[in-house]
């Protein structure tokens, strides 16, 4: 059972990305405040992040940054779930150091597998 991060701003994406995870048999910990997410992975220690990158406070491009300039996550899978489908974003995104990238809204076979490959490497 891994433990994932959750990070998005929208209640009804992160409950349904919790019961999603939840089912796959993994430990989902939700944050809808990116300012807070930092805290939580600290506490967490996830195997695995998810964020979005549309949101206030920190977005996730500053997220994803701000986490891999930590030594506890340089190495944690982060992938990044948005609406936004264009390249500069996606480019943005890895370059930040993102490992995946999921255009919302996404398919749950997808998502489930995504997360089996990242967190059974």
């Amino acid at each position: 059972m891994a433990k994932i991060l959750i990070v998005d701003d929208d209640v009804t994406i992160t409950e349904l990305m919790k019961a999603l995870v939840l089912m796959d048999g993994h430990e989902p910990t939700i944050v809808n405040d990116s300012l807070l997410a930092m805290e939580t992975a600290r506490l967490t220690n996830p195997d695995l992040i998810t964020l979005d990158l549309m949101m206030p406070g920190l977005n996730g491009f500053e997220l994803c940054e701000l986490l891999r300039s930590d030594p506890a996550f340089v190495k944690t899978p982060i992938i990044i779930i948005s609406a936004k489908d264009d390249t500069f974003s996606r480019e943005r995104a890895f370059a930040a150091g993102a490992r995946d990238y999921l255009i919302k809204p996404f398919d749950v076979d997808e998502f489930l597998e995504r997360i089996k490959f990242f967190v059974t490497m």
